[in-house]
């Protein structure tokens, strides 16, 4: 898949587009996806997605903003896997907010991406104040030489597919239904770093696995199976948060005890795959008590893993 960043990527072919932030990668996303492809290939469009960094909402209100589903590597693994043949990442700017609606049309559309099948979601806003809409699309698409689709939301037992959904599913612990509105076990991917090697010393050494998201959308101790060790997924046990018993400040960290496992994974890149919550984080008065109650979180993530096979 073709990465582009800037403001004229160089494309062979004509385009045919979808535009979003496309967080999570989830089932509605899939259905837009799968839509873009199947429309490209008849017409020898590249299957193109237009796509922002950062979020709109992380560069207006940073601390309002929605916790992150996926980090940029991971949307872009994720879009590869649906079938994208090429990703634009346009750099979120006040002055690209600023742009109007038609020269958003004119300048990234038919300029510099050579749109000439555009799909969108039914409620799709862009430009400068949101001013942009299906109704500016479907008048521009004659004079600009594309045509244009609106595509309606999916909904899953009668609720709708979104980002937010899957964000309040993981915040509540339900890895069921985020897995539902997902079409997979939620996961997240990074690389192996030092940590300060407190599970090697109470007995249960974990792999540190760097955060890029803003925050987490789940946090607790978690029946996981890792990718990235081998052919096959490792299983093992993840705490996901802020460690209350070892650590005075709030910047969570994503820890992994791998059952039955010996080696060196640093720098090594994994993807974590939470299966199974077991339970929150919680704060004990010793190491002992600390030893103690991982040491059941394994023998419940074992079971935990057993029964997902």
């Amino acid at each position: 898949m073709l990465v582009t960043r800037g403001n004229a990527p160089r494309l062979d072919r004509p385009t045919a587009v979808t535009i979003g932030n496309f967080d999570g990668v989830h089932k509605g996303h899939q259905a837009m996806l799968a839509r873009l492809v199947a429309a490209a290939r008849p017409r020898n469009l590249v299957a193109s997605v237009l796509t922002f960094e950062p979020h709109p909402r992380e560069f207006f209100a940073p601390a309002a903003a929605p916790t992150r589903l996926t980090s940029l590597r991971e949307k872009l693994e994720l879009l590869a896997a649906q079938g994208v043949a090429h990703v634009h990442v346009q750099r979120f700017s006040r002055a690209f907010a600023a742009l109007p609606a038609e020269d958003f049309v004119r300048r990234m559309l038919v300029e510099a991406l050579k749109v000439r099948w555009l799909l969108v979601g039914d409620d799709f806003r862009f430009g400068a104040r949101r001013a942009g809409d299906l109704a500016l699309l479907e008048r521009a698409a004659p004079a600009h030489g594309f045509e244009i689709e609106a595509m309606p939301s999916v909904a899953i037992d009668e609720a709708r597919v979104s980002s937010s959904a899957v964000r309040d599913a993981l915040a509540r612990g339900d890895l069921a239904r985020a897995r539902v509105l997902l079409g997979r076990n939620y996961g997240i991917s990074g690389r192996v770093v030092h940590g300060d090697k407190l599970g090697r010393t109470l007995g249960f050494a974990t792999a540190n696995v760097q955060l890029k998201h803003n925050r987490p959308p789940l946090t607790g101790i978690f029946a996981v199976r890792v990718h990235g060790i081998g052919e096959a997924p490792r299983h093992g046990v993840a705490s996901l948060g802020v460690r209350p018993t070892v650590k005075d400040d709030d910047r969570a960290t994503l820890e992994v005890h791998l059952f039955d496992f010996s080696g060196d994974l640093y720098r090594r890149h994994l993807r974590v795959e939470f299966v199974q919550k077991i339970r929150d984080e919680e704060k004990y008065p010793d190491l002992e008590a600390l030893r103690a109650q991982i040491a059941r979180d394994c023998d419940a993530a074992r079971a935990a893993l057993a029964a997902a096979d």
